[in-house]
């Protein structure tokens, strides 16, 4: 796992060296009182901003205080939303350094650990979180994504099963459990889970955006082009749709030229870093 960036390599690692003075502690204090944590409303304006401003703000109220899990937990969302899983694993299990049982860092970390490709790893801290809240249906939709990844399909689908017990027809579940369809190959059937999803009041433009995808990749542009120009920026909406036509000519060459049809874990591999649920 890659080392995280000094400013936050040094949360809790202030090293002091010879024989400390009353002047240096009286400088420590005041520093101390000079950065204390922010109030909830410039938390809240913050919480608004874009991942990169948010890993940002958060790295600083981590440093300023290295036992504040709510920040803890933040940055690591952030830096997750930026790509940058290694390191929002790592801001998660610092957390959990502190707090063992802190629900919502258990949660990032298993995300952070899907994200990054080693579901394996994120299991332990899953099923942690589902002891701990048995009926919160988050740990149960993490752990469908977590077992598919590792291959444990029965698992998976028990564990989706339980999480819509627990909220029907909740919009992010069934978007997991269409990405894990669209993994096997299986795309009217992630179509039909995600229709179900976004037919949803609380569906989010990501469900939508997913739905988009699962309909070009089965050649159905004109509708995919309608989701995604009403949900996105015109230059966001064109990226994306150069990527599903480049997915659906790959598709259609045979193996006597061109190109070959990327399988549909390829295909699919950029929806599990941006996971439904939380």
């Amino acid at each position: 796992m890659s080392r995280m960036p000094a400013l936050l390599a040094t949360i809790a690692l202030i090293a002091l060296s010879g024989t400390p003075t009353l002047a240096a502690d009286s400088t420590a204090a005041t520093a101390a009182q000079a950065r204390a944590p922010s109030s909830a409303a410039v938390r809240a304006t913050y919480d608004r901003m874009d991942a990169l401003s948010r890993s940002v703000f958060w790295a600083s109220e981590q440093q300023a205080d290295p036992t504040d899990a709510v920040a803890g937990v933040k940055l690591a969302q952030a830096l997750r939303e930026l790509g940058r899983y290694d390191q929002a694993a790592e801001a998660a299990q610092a957390t959990l350094t502190i707090q063992p049982n802190n629900l919502d860092a258990l949660l990032e970390l298993g995300r952070a650990h899907i994200a990054r490709g080693q579901a394996f790893y994120g299991v332990a801290p899953l099923e942690q979180a589902r002891d701990l809240a048995p009926r919160d249906w988050r740990p149960y939709s993490l752990l469908g994504v977590a077992y598919e990844q590792v291959r444990r399909t029965d698992d998976a689908r028990a564990a989706w099963n339980q999480a819509l017990a627990l909220s029907p027809d909740n919009p992010d579940v069934l978007t997991n459990a269409a990405t894990a369809a669209l993994t096997h190959g299986d795309a009217p059937g992630a179509e039909t889970l995600l229709r179900r999803a976004v037919a949803q009041p609380t569906a989010s433009a990501k469900v939508r955006q997913n739905l988009a995808m699962v309909l070009g990749l089965q050649g159905k542009m004109g509708e995919a082009e309608q989701i995604l120009r009403r949900e996105l920026p015109p230059e966001q909406a064109e990226q994306n749709l150069q990527w599903l036509r480049s997915r659906s000519t790959g598709g259609a060459a045979t193996s006597g030229g061109g190109a070959a049809s990327p399988s549909p874990a390829t295909d699919t591999a950029r929806t599990w870093n941006s996971l439904q649920g939380g």
